[in-house]
């Protein structure tokens, strides 16, 4: 019941309307609380000065299922590289005299030699370096979004080893055989609706997502490419269908969370088309599209590609049922780990370093893993990183997208500081911009933008609107009854610098890091959300579970004991469904 109270700091809360106002801050019993000033606190941190919000939550992240592990295993010269950097952070550790709990830095052996720690890698950090990496920035949740039903509880087993945050995992659908038969053979919508109930239900997930809408099974038959509206060639589906049922599907359920889009034609040339096609598709139900700067690419100029930036975003002003998160691309190694096992097939060739790995699961769902490198003197890789700057910038409603690299695929999470430098400061962004591959430059509207976005609009992309897009009600904000997940930045004009080591990282009111080192090491919780749906779907599921699968359809569901039992004892965060009248006024 003790009392800790953070004094003095300039408040950025956009869900309640603060913007850079000084205040107090009390938590209790790892919640925000209305308490008087001139009642006395048994902890107090002086935050006079600095920059308080809440905890950042990273709605698209690979840090959890098959696809990332086989990325850690591709790469080990990823982790061996890290060492070095490990070894730094070590000795910088003790500079400041920093004490470290399951230290997420190399320990010294009795010679003085640093001992490598098995959790490290830039590109795909391991479970340990993930969590503290996240913590050490102030970021309090991160969301895997690619879960596979028949892969959920390793998914779920790999996050709960994630330490510090919470987390959670969209569970994929639309690539899945039973979903293409039901879907081809006429179902009614309620036999598919509740089927994605079911399976919301029995993988434990907060959302559905959608990745290459048939196209992953299309590729299986030998297709190479699939439009919005090109038919499977053996279910004669289309993606279109795909999408309008399950985003359907989903509002009926009444999901907080849209149907989450990873859309057709990724990386190709002329794809901001079918990007826009896709949006319609949900019929102006909410859906929400997925690292959509690798969606935005147009046909003109002599390399006949060119940025469909400035259409994609007019597209998304126009629709107010459409939100986005951008997959920025940032420039040195990473590795490619998608569901989208076509689009990989076709990347393949241009692995960096050349080996890549192909992978299906009980016809379930596909993945592919290929590393990259994103070099700033490469055309195609500099316009890239111009599109998704573009993007950010020229989307008028900052509740409407949100921060992410798509890590890994365009780059490790841990360069969320050097993003944010890159949205706030335009004389900065100039002088990368000017770095780049000429061509590039020139085909390139971004040093005419002059926006320069808000510690307020920082705060919407990175806490307040994946919370609300989530429906994490209790998360993302710091008004009286939320989760005392905070971080306290010392305000700096550097604001890479600043947004790297926060003075204060709150996880559940324990001081978690202090100026970039880690304290405590507390067990983050699951989100998750449990929508009703008529249970005489397991019949049709059961039947198909033991005609087709090599596992036992009675252990198919993943009950609360395990879930609480996959995350180390972490607590389980139930995510309201929506009411009728908050469904209809969404």
């Amino acid at each position: 019941m003790s009392l800790i109270r953070l004094k003095g700091g300039t408040v950025y809360d956009p869900i309640n309307g603060v913007n850079g106002l000084r205040r107090d801050i009390a938590i209790r019993d790892g919640r925000i609380v209305n308490v008087p000033d001139h009642v006395p606190a048994d902890v107090e941190y002086d935050a006079e000065g600095m920059v308080v919000m809440a905890g950042g939550i990273d709605l698209h992240s690979h840090i959890g299922g098959g696809k990332t592990n086989i990325s850690r295993l591709l790469l080990p010269e990823d982790h061996r590289t890290d060492l070095a950097r490990e070894a730094e952070r070590a000795r910088a550790c003790e500079a400041n005299g920093g004490a470290v709990l399951e230290p997420p830095t190399p320990t010294r052996d009795a010679e003085g030699r640093y001992l490598r720690l098995p959790s490290c890698g830039v590109c795909t950090p391991g479970t340990l370096a993930t969590g503290y990496r996240y913590a050490e920035m102030g970021y309090t949740a991160a969301f895997e979004p690619a879960m596979m039903a028949s892969n959920a509880r390793h998914a779920h087993l790999e996050m709960g080893d994630t330490p510090i945050i919470d987390h959670g995992a969209y569970v994929m659908l639309g690539n899945d055989e039973l979903f293409l038969q039901l879907l081809a053979s006429g179902a009614g919508t309620e036999r598919i609706r509740d089927y994605v109930g079911w399976t919301l239900n029995a993988s434990k997930a907060l959302g559905v997502k959608v990745v290459n809408p048939g196209g992953i099974s299309a590729f299986k038959f030998n297709q190479r490419a699939l439009d919005v509206d090109e038919a499977h060639v053996h279910y004669g589906v289309t993606p279109r269908d795909v999408l309008r049922t399950l985003t359907r599907a989903l509002t009926e359920l009444r999901v907080p969370h849209p149907l989450h889009v990873h859309a057709s034609n990724l990386g190709v040339p002329g794809n901001l088309a079918s990007t826009i096609k896709t949006m319609d598709a949900a019929d102006g139900l909410p859906i929400h599209l997925t690292h959509i700067q690798f969606h935005s690419y147009g046909t003109e100029g002599p390399q006949k590609f060119s940025s469909g930036a400035r259409e994609i975003a007019e597209a998304v002003n126009a629709r107010p049922n459409v939100t986005i998160d951008v997959g920025q691309v940032i420039f040195g190694q990473t590795v490619t780990a998608s569901g989208d096992t076509m689009m990989q097939f076709r990347n393949a060739p241009f692995a960096r370093p050349h080996k890549w790995v192909m992978g299906d699961i009980e016809c379930d769902a596909g993945c592919g893993v290929v590393p990259f490198r994103y070099r700033e003197q490469s055309y195609v890789n500099a316009l890239q990183w111009i599109i998704g700057l573009e993007i950010f910038l020229l989307v008028d409603d900052p509740w409407r997208v949100s921060m992410t690299t798509d890590h890994p695929n365009g780059g490790p999470f841990t360069s969320y500081p050097h993003l944010i430098r890159l949205l706030m400061d335009k004389s900065f962004r100039d002088e990368q911009l000017a770095k780049l591959h000429p061509e590039a430059q020139v085909a390139s509207a971004l040093r005419e933008l002059k926006r320069e976005f808000s510690l307020y609009e920082i705060a919407i992309i990175t806490r307040a609107g994946p919370a609300k897009l989530l429906g994490l009600r209790d998360r993302g904000h710091l008004g009286e009854g939320a989760a005392a997940d905070i971080a306290v930045y010392r305000n700096q004009d550097d604001r890479e610098r600043m947004f790297t080591s926060p003075a204060y990282v709150f996880k559940d009111g324990h001081l978690v890091a202090r100026d970039g080192t880690l304290v405590s090491v507390p067990t983050g919780g699951i989100h998750f959300v449990t929508p009703d749906y008529d249970r005489g779907i397991e019949k049709t599921l059961r039947a198909w579970s033991d005609a087709n699968l090599t596992t036992n359809f009675a252990h198919a569901a993943i009950s609360n004991d395990e879930a609480c039992a996959c995350c180390r004892g972490g607590r389980l965060l139930p995510v309201e469904c929506f009411s009728a009248e908050e469904a209809e006024n969404r």
